[in-house]
């Protein structure tokens, strides 16, 4: 009878080091939730969309990719890892390429950092002012 005691209580310790283990935590990324969209960054990306077609738009977003690829500025503060979901930011810059102003399409932890990511930032000067740059980040 003592033998059978011992076997039925490591079971049960093996049971519970397993439940242990297997639990989710509370940040896994596959539980995370979409974040809720800002309703007013449709408006932003029409105005965005409406500086199309124009020769010089175009050139000049082919300009500011590399510029911002060859800078890395989204690569700063780990950005990316804070959220699984992608996010869309619109930055509004000046006639001297500075950013003023930035909307993303969501709220959260990963819009926040990529904000602040590019709210100093310095961009080329683009060819008509105000300045919509969108920009969807990983």
């Amino acid at each position: 009878m003592r033998t059978h005691l011992y076997k039925l209580g490591a079971l049960c310790a093996i049971v519970l080091a397993t439940g242990c283990q297997t639990t989710p935590t509370a940040t896994s990324p596959q539980d995370e939730a979409p974040s809720p969209k800002n309703p007013e960054f449709a408006g932003e990306m029409a105005k965005f969309n409406a500086q199309f077609p124009n020769e010089k738009v175009a050139k000049y977003e082919e300009e500011s990719i590399r510029f911002n690829n060859a800078n890395k500025l989204d690569e700063k503060g780990g950005c990316h890892e804070k959220s699984k979901y992608p996010v869309t930011i619109i930055l509004l810059l000046d006639a001297n390429g500075k950013v003023t102003q930035s909307m993303t399409d969501v709220e959260n932890s990963k819009a926040q950092c990529f904000r602040s990511n590019y709210a100093s930032a310095q961009f080329p000067r683009p060819p008509i002012a105000p300045y919509r740059k969108a920009m969807q980040l990983r």
